[in-house]
């Protein structure tokens, strides 16, 4: 029986039965619940939350997919382009050569090593290319020389072989390249680029207009729009070989512009040189593009840095709004809070509460921003008629970033909501 309580003493017999009271348990499963309950009562406040985290991952994953696609993409051109560059000259310093003289250096590359090269299995097209010394003779379009000089330009001009325009991947305008025969006969006839057409005010050529440098006469037969290689031939007058040594006695190519085919290149590197100069090889020098390999790692690695910048901006946006928003949350249930300390539950059980809740909330965001992310991917590269390149771990782990997120940015407005004292949230009111 229990002893009487003898009266004027307080009754504390209920302390040494504390043990016995089963202590607050707050399962994963009553976390999830609680957190899908507090998410869902207001979804329009929620969607607001998540919009940033989905914003950011959705720019995460749609920069990284982009960066990897049009990395590649540029790559692959870039590659495609250098790799079948092939460019022979002459060495830096042949033996009693002065190296500042141009003449000198040119020596030993044959008129017909754009022939020659051709006959190479794995070169696609060849020509030479040098630029013609043409003294203080100024380009017009005029037949009468202008007093004041106002009609009249210094535009360079560049001695070509016809194979020349096929290795440099020539577009033209209008009008058309000289031939074999024009070299063979040195014809006085003229190929403008664009940035020199634009000088002489030569539009077209179905009129067979002419332009005179000094006291030569060259009829254009086309104007080129664009070339791949060699960009110097848009601000030039292009003539002939064979034009040029008659008329300023050019002595040799000063080098040949080779295209070779996709993978030839060190074929072609270690035969050319025989092919124009089978005494003594050493007398050219062949320059052979960068290795594929190394050049598309450097691009792919600028690419992805500038990209993942502003990935990384967009994600720091994100976890910012649910930090702010899931604050404001707690300022909100104050009362809630109170009540839940009050029916027994810790510190823990609050803190755990409200950061599952962020951590879903990020979660739930980076899974649509994942999907926005790859749509992105797929819709800008089908504009643009690329193939879509997205790394397999990205739309996985973009959700689970997007829970880091959340969890991160919960972990304050937790703390804060843990350290709510239960007497003090209650009457704040619930």
């Amino acid at each position: 029986m229990p002893e009487p309580v003898v009266p004027g003493e307080t009754d504390l017999s209920f302390l040494d039965e504390r043990d016995s009271i089963p202590r607050s348990h707050l399962s994963a499963f009553d976390m999830l619940s609680e957190a899908t309950t507090a998410l869902t009562a207001r979804p329009a406040r929620t969607l607001l939350t998540a919009l940033g985290t989905i914003l950011g991952v959705a720019a995460l994953v749609a920069t990284l997919g982009l960066a990897k696609t049009a990395g590649n993409q540029i790559v692959s051109r870039f590659d495609e382009l250098e790799a079948t560059s092939v460019v022979v000259r002459p060495p830096r310093n042949q033996p009693g050569s002065n190296p500042n003289s141009e003449q000198q250096q040119v020596s030993a590359i044959p008129w017909d090593a754009g022939d020659r090269l051709q006959r190479l299995n794995g070169v696609v097209a060849a020509g030479t290319k040098s630029d013609v010394a043409v003294g203080e003779a100024l380009a017009r379009s005029i037949p009468i020389i202008d007093p004041l000089g106002q009609s009249e330009f210094q535009i360079p001009v560049i001695a070509v072989s016809p194979g020349l325009f096929d290795a440099v991947r020539t577009q033209l305008q209008t009008g058309r390249v000289f031939d074999d025969g024009h070299n063979a006969r040195g014809d006085n006839v003229a190929v403008l680029g664009p940035g020199a057409a634009r000088r002489l005010n030569v539009n077209q050529v179905d009129t067979s207009p002419a332009i005179f440098l000094g006291e030569n006469t060259l009829a254009v037969i086309g104007i080129i729009a664009d070339v791949s290689r060699e960009p110097e031939l848009l601000n030039a007058i292009i003539v002939p070989d064979g034009y040029a040594r008659e008329r300023f006695a050019l002595e040799r190519p000063a080098e040949v512009q080779v295209e070779v085919a996709i993978g030839a290149a060190e074929l072609i590197g270690s035969q050319a040189s025989i092919a124009l100069s089978p005494n003594d090889p050493s007398l050219v020098r062949v320059s052979l593009p960068p290795s594929p390999r190394r050049v598309r790692s450097s691009v792919q690695s600028d690419v992805n840095a500038l990209f993942l910048v502003l990935g990384g901006v967009s994600l720091l946006v994100g976890a910012i709004g649910i930090a702010n928003v899931t604050l404001v949350s707690v300022l909100e249930r104050t009362g809630e809070i109170g009540l839940r300390r009050a029916l027994g539950a810790t510190r823990m059980h609050v803190a755990r509460q409200f950061l599952f809740e962020s951590a879903a909330l990020g979660a739930l965001a980076g899974l649509l921003g994942t999907s926005l992310g790859i749509l992105t991917v797929v819709a800008v590269s089908a504009n643009r008629s690329w193939t879509p390149i997205l790394d397999a771990w990205l739309p996985f782990a973009a959700p689970v970033l997007g829970a880091a997120i959340g969890l991160l940015a919960g972990t304050y407005p937790a703390w804060k909501a843990s350290a709510t004292e239960p007497i003090a949230a209650l009457r704040s009111g619930a």
